[in-house]
């Protein structure tokens, strides 16, 4: 961990790089580290998922709305202000790539963190070198 996915109206296709979008995030994520320089999260766990919803309604349903929610779940332990500097920079990441395109549309985003001890987590890996 961490895993964000990213809900986001699928209007925003036209008008924005989601997989440009979901980089970013990741490497924003990937370059927080502790105060002895440790990486805050493993960057080997590190997953950004983006998925477009095909139906929407926001707010009045006119059809420029757009909306984007963030989750990102998390181990449990890390210090609220860390939490606070990682949301910060997410969603400094998320104005760099939708704000220019504000303009065309009316978006608004979410960003929510969910820490909490799994009742199962088990993991596995291929064996096979990553490209």
């Amino acid at each position: 961990m961490p895993h964000l996915k990213i809900e986001y109206t699928a209007n925003l296709d036209a008008h924005t790089d989601m997989q440009a979008l979901c980089n970013a995030l990741c490497r924003t994520l990937t370059q927080f580290q502790d105060d002895t320089g440790n990486s805050v999260f493993p960057l080997t766990g590190t997953r950004v998922l983006a998925y477009p919803a095909p139906y929407a309604a926001v707010a009045d349903c006119a059809d420029g709305r757009a909306f984007v929610y963030l989750q990102l779940r998390i181990a449990p332990g890390r210090p609220p202000a860390l939490l606070d500097a990682v949301g910060q920079a997410l969603l400094a990441q998320v104005d760099r790539r939708l704000g220019q395109i504000a303009g065309l549309r009316s978006i608004r985003a979410t960003l929510q963190f969910d820490e909490g001890h799994p009742a199962y987590e088990g993991k596995w890996a291929s064996a096979a070198p990553a490209p």
